[in-house]
């Protein structure tokens, strides 16, 4: 049995946009290698990410190991199908470890169904809605001002999502939207509120949102071993299309 190779222009189109809706504070080109920087917050906006590799990995990680190490912050690289085959064994050479194996997931949009009237939908993250994240998803005062700071960045047009029960804020994400599809990110529900459909609430008013924007189809991030969240996108639609890692020293 022969497996299809990946399509390569579809999973750069997707990293795209993914890039574009969680950007850096500052990057820097590299070979066909986007450098991002945001202060450490988040391995997606401080790590190495391969658009279109022009040149050998070994010289890429040099490159990015003294880049990085030029700002105080340690090389990571983030792995997916657009990067060099070579680019694992060459980590591996060098000490690096394999961590974070992530999946993409992507799902053609349905007809509308409007978000209930408990989920608010905002074009700015205000202070109420950061507030709220940051307590829900354990953000260190230290991180906080990093995390808004990538926000206030993302240009494109983007909801903050916060849905509301019984008077009480339990869930959280935000959803970016680009060029005919909408991306997922940042979800999270308050512990307390955890395997109540409080996810799924949230999601599918931030996908019908999506669909207001012009999008026919959604991706999103999820870590593999979330086996909760990977099975709940399941059951929205989702389906796999590729996975990336990051590799970093330890």
């Amino acid at each position: 049995m022969t497996t299809s190779p990946p399509d390569l222009d579809f999973i750069r189109s997707l990293e795209e946009r993914a890039l574009n809706a969680w950007p850096a504070l500052k990057t820097a080109l590299c070979g066909g290698w986007q450098l991002r920087l945001a202060d450490g917050y988040t391995k997606r906006a401080n790590s190495a990410n391969p658009l279109q590799p022009r040149v050998a990995f070994a010289e890429t990680l040099q490159v990015a190991e003294d880049f990085y190490g030029s700002h105080g912050l340690p090389a990571i690289f983030r792995i997916t199908p657009l990067a060099p085959a070579d680019a694992g064994p060459v980590l591996e050479q060098a000490g690096y470890h394999m961590i974070d194996p992530t999946q993409v997931m992507t799902v053609t949009l349905a007809a509308r169904n409007w978000p209930a009237n408990e989920v608010l939908i905002e074009t700015t993250a205000s202070q109420e809605w950061s507030e709220g994240f940051a307590q829900a998803n354990g953000l260190s005062a230290m991180a906080r001002p990093a995390h808004e700071r990538i926000l206030a960045a993302i240009a494109m047009p983007t909801a903050f999502a916060t849905l509301t029960i019984a008077g009480r804020a339990v869930a959280y994400g935000l959803a970016v939207a680009e060029n005919g599809m909408v991306g997922l990110f940042d979800i999270v529900v308050a512990p307390a509120a955890r395997r109540s459909g409080a996810a799924t609430t949230l999601v599918t008013a931030l996908l019908n949102w999506g669909q207001v924007q012009g999008a026919s189809s959604a991706y999103l991030q999820v870590h593999v071993s979330n086996q909760a969240a990977v099975a709940l996108y399941g059951k929205l639609g989702f389906t796999a299309q590729y996975q990336y890692h990051y590799w970093t020293k330890p």
